[in-house]
């Protein structure tokens, strides 16, 4: 395994679900696609600098950078052209690839097929440890971002400004009003049942905001072990392991030496993911040089975690007024929103960003995440029809690569 420095590559997954055109109801048909492409159903198809893969959900697919890249700026146009792609191969079965992180009419109940080819032991076991039909296994799609580190000094650094920036990241993914065709008055439904659905086996995720650990050794002693403890009754075939089970919203991958971020709800196009985690990527990096490490370590992720409950229910509008949380940043008044706490980050990194992601962020931090911009649109109208009309522009944002404007 070749090892890297800090920020030197990253690591980018993106899901999609696979909806019926005209209904727009999940397909559980991502076997069909991958066949298309690859001519035999398959897991896993490499496409250049992108590669697709099923999830645990049969109407899921995840387009991940295929290995790391050192060029994050690029890749909003390689993941939309897989998107085009794909969207075109899905043409003769009237399906397409539907964007955000949650799907707003799925009953996950009724509507959820798991994956039934290759690895699905796994993802049968997961079924009967946590039932997998409910809306945070079933109905959830998400960016993940992965930075390597490359010793324990490096981790230290990384792991404690990942555990800090964590409960800001729903202010400005948040995607996930709509449930079942109502609102759930969370801006982050995706990420509050996310909190809760191993409760069966609560270690597995722990508090979501990963614990004050900040070597190998300690990682594998406070997280690992009680991991693999917890899962013993129920894995008797010994066919999970601990990089595979720990849900945290970052979890260090020691086999990689990276630390995979999964706490980002799917955008509606790539350009948003994309500058999403390029200001993340350089918030992190201001972050490790400018602000004191030992400040950053102390913060607990009880507190750290009562802030995240207020970013997803109220996502850019969520009121932040932890004086330990504000000084780490060098935040002198006693309350901030969200919001004017990304536009005082985004200015302090803005230099390091591209045009094309000072424009989106500047739309999402002036008309709000994608979750306010769909209710928005709503306009307090959850009618089939309604919710209809949005997502189908939603698609096309997804097709042609475009920011959601209501």
């Amino acid at each position: 395994m070749k090892k890297y420095h800090l920020f030197e590559v990253f690591g980018i997954e993106l899901e999609y679900m696979l909806v019926n055109k005209k209904s727009l109801k999940v397909a559980s048909q991502v076997d069909e696609l991958l066949s298309l492409k690859q001519g035999e159903i398959t897991s896993d198809v490499e496409n250049g600098e992108i590669a697709w893969s099923n999830e645990l959900v049969a109407h899921v697919v995840e387009l991940k950078t295929n290995g790391p890249t050192k060029d994050l700026a690029g890749l909003s146009e390689h993941f939309h052209e897989n998107v085009v792609e794909i969207n075109s191969l899905l043409e003769a079965k009237e399906l397409q690839l539907l964007p955000t992180a949650s799907h707003p009419l799925m009953n996950p109940t009724a509507d959820t097929q798991l994956w039934k080819h290759s690895y699905s032991e796994v993802y049968a076991l997961y079924n009967r440890i946590f039932n997998c039909k409910g809306h945070g296994w079933a109905n959830v799609q998400s960016m993940h971002i992965n930075l390597p580190f490359y010793d324990d000094e490096e981790f230290e650094k990384l792991h404690a400004a990942i555990r800090v920036l964590l409960p800001l990241l729903p202010a400005l993914a948040a995607s996930s009003p709509i449930f079942e065709g109502k609102q759930t008055g969370f801006k982050d439904s995706r990420m509050q049942v996310y909190k809760t659905n191993q409760k069966e086996i609560p270690v597995l995720a722990g508090k979501v905001i990963p614990e004050r650990v900040f070597s190998k050794e300690a990682y594998h002693r406070e997280i690992f072990k009680p991991i693999n403890q917890a899962i013993q009754p129920y894995d008797t075939d010994k066919i999970l392991e601990h990089h595979f089970l720990n849900s945290r919203g970052a979890i260090a991958r020691f086999d990689r030496n990276a630390i995979e971020i999964r706490v980002l709800d799917l955008q509606e196009c790539p350009k948003a993911d994309v500058a999403i985690a390029m200001v993340m990527v350089e918030v992190l990096k201001w972050m490790i040089s400018n602000l004191n490490l030992a400040q950053l370590k102390e913060l607990h992720e009880d507190d750290l975690l009562i802030i995240l409950n207020e970013t997803i229910l109220a996502a850019e509008e969520a009121k932040i007024d932890s004086i330990e949380f504000l000084e780490v940043f060098g935040l002198a008044e006693k309350s901030y929103t969200a919001r004017q706490i990304w536009q005082f980050l985004v200015e302090k990194v803005k230099g390091n960003l591209n045009k094309e992601t000072q424009e989106t962020l500047q739309l999402i931090l002036t008309s709000g995440s994608l979750s306010t911009r769909i209710l928005n649109a709503l306009k307090g109208d959850v009618s089939e029809e309604n919710i209809f009309k949005v997502y189908r522009e939603l698609a096309v944002c997804l097709q042609e690569n475009k920011l959601f404007v209501n």
